[in-house]
Order: C-alpha cells, then sequence, then structure tokens
C-alpha cells in the first residue's frame, strides 16, 4: 500500500508503471494535497531546523543527504505518533471547507 500527493513526477508514466509492476497498490489521494499530509510541513520543517542548527552546517548536496538521514533517524516514535494523532482533524477540517482551504 502507497499514498504520494499526485504531483507531476509521482504520477508520471514511468512512475506508475513500475508500481503497477511491482503490484503495489496506490491509495487514491486528491491531487496535491499537502494539508492531508503531516510530513509536508511538520517533519520537513522540523528537519529543516535541525539541519539549520548543526554546528557544522552541509557544504554539498551529498552531506545535505547525509545530515536528512541522520536527523530523520532522530526523530522519536513520539513526535511521528503525535503527528497520526492529529490526522481525524486534519480530515474533519478538510470535509468541513468542502475541499478548501484549512488552518492546515
Amino acid at each position: 500500500m502507497f499514498q504520494n500527493d499526485n504531483a507531476q513526477p509521482h504520477v508520471a508514466r514511468i512512475c506508475t508503471q513500475f508500481l503497477e509492476a511491482k503490484n503495489v497498490q496506490v491509495l487514491p489521494w486528491p491531487a496535491y494535497s499537502p494539508d492531508m499530509s503531516p510530513i509536508d510541513h511538520h517533519v520537513w520543517d522540523l528537519l529543516d531546523r535541525r539541519v539549520r542548527a548543526r554546528a557544522i552546517p552541509p557544504r554539498n548536496v551529498r552531506e545535505l543527504a547525509g545530515a536528512l538521514v541522520e536527523e530523520w533517524g532522530n526523530i522519536s516514535q513520539q513526535v511521528l505518533a503525535n503527528l497520526m494523532q492529529c490526522m481525524r482533524r486534519r480530515c474533519t477540517a478538510v470535509l468541513n471547507a468542502a475541499g478548501g482551504h484549512t488552518r492546515y
């Protein structure tokens, strides 16, 4: 089971063919819906702050990728669980806004 945000690169023919070939079921999801994805704002923001706070900032793409992977591993399971707990509120807000803008 896989979920993406339906951004153009994610639904390109090569991507969809790969997922079909691997028999990966893709969840139906509204196109470009960052309000429905806790990772889009909260986790990326957390990673950004942690990488920027490093004593020695990454100097190139390779170091940045390494720093992001390291900081991802440092995110506690409780932080991730808290993000998942907010999904009911997010879904309710989207329904109440009839698919329009929400505070998320």
